[in-house]
């Protein structure tokens, strides 16, 4: 298994990346802000199941496959890319409220939450080719299997990535309270996130392996 030396070096590196500005912390950011502390939250853990996935492929050995494959590469990130745009124009056309009380955008349950940021991090294949480059530089064969270690380097990245992005989410969290008492501000919000929104998806449909 992992080393203590190992584990805590990986998981200071984890830190440091996940607080670096990239789509999914963008993405924590802007879904915090606009629904609330609690909304962000589930969206984090969304996002970690995704990673979860991520981390099992790669121990399977399917993430050479995938990676192999320019069709399933492009496949991928197009439905993802889709899929914000589409989050896109709902933020753009979300309706606000008229000076407090009221959400910034539609209530949304806590599985749909959830499964933003799920869908979100697992239409991103450059998560798996990131994990594919970064989680082998880590394992020592000599330690135990590889694939235990894969998983256990991926669970690690998981929890530095529960810190992290659960951090902005709470603090992100504060500006939707502010924003229920300013119709103006929601609107603003909107429209910032769809921006947002349709700026990660192009990066997403323009990306290269």
């Amino acid at each position: 298994m992992l080393s203590p030396d190992t584990t805590l070096t990986f998981f200071g590196l984890a830190l440091l990346l996940c607080y670096s500005p990239g789509p999914d912390n963008v993405f924590v950011l802007m879904q915090s802000a606009a629904h609330g502390r609690r909304a962000g939250v589930l969206v984090v853990l969304g996002l970690c199941t995704g990673l979860l996935l991520h981390t099992a492929a790669l121990a399977l050995g399917l993430a050479a496959v995938f990676a192999a494959s320019a069709v399933a590469f492009t496949v991928v990130k197009f439905v993802g890319a889709a899929y914000l745009l589409y989050l896109a124009w709902g933020a753009w056309r979300a309706p606000v409220s008229a000076g407090g009380g009221g959400p910034a955008l539609p209530a949304l349950s806590p599985w749909q939450l959830y499964a933003r940021g799920v869908v979100m991090n697992i239409t991103n294949p450059k998560v798996l080719l990131f994990f594919m480059a970064l989680l082998p530089q880590f394992v020592v064969p000599a330690q135990g299997p590889v694939a235990l270690q894969l998983l256990a380097l991926g669970g690690v990245f998981i929890v530095a990535t529960l810190i992290a992005f659960g951090s902005i989410a709470w603090l992100a969290g504060f500006f939707a309270q502010l924003l229920r008492e300013s119709a103006r501000a929601q609107r603003w919000l909107n429209r910032v996130s769809a921006v947002v929104f349709v700026g990660l998806a192009l990066r997403l449909a323009t990306a290269s392996r």
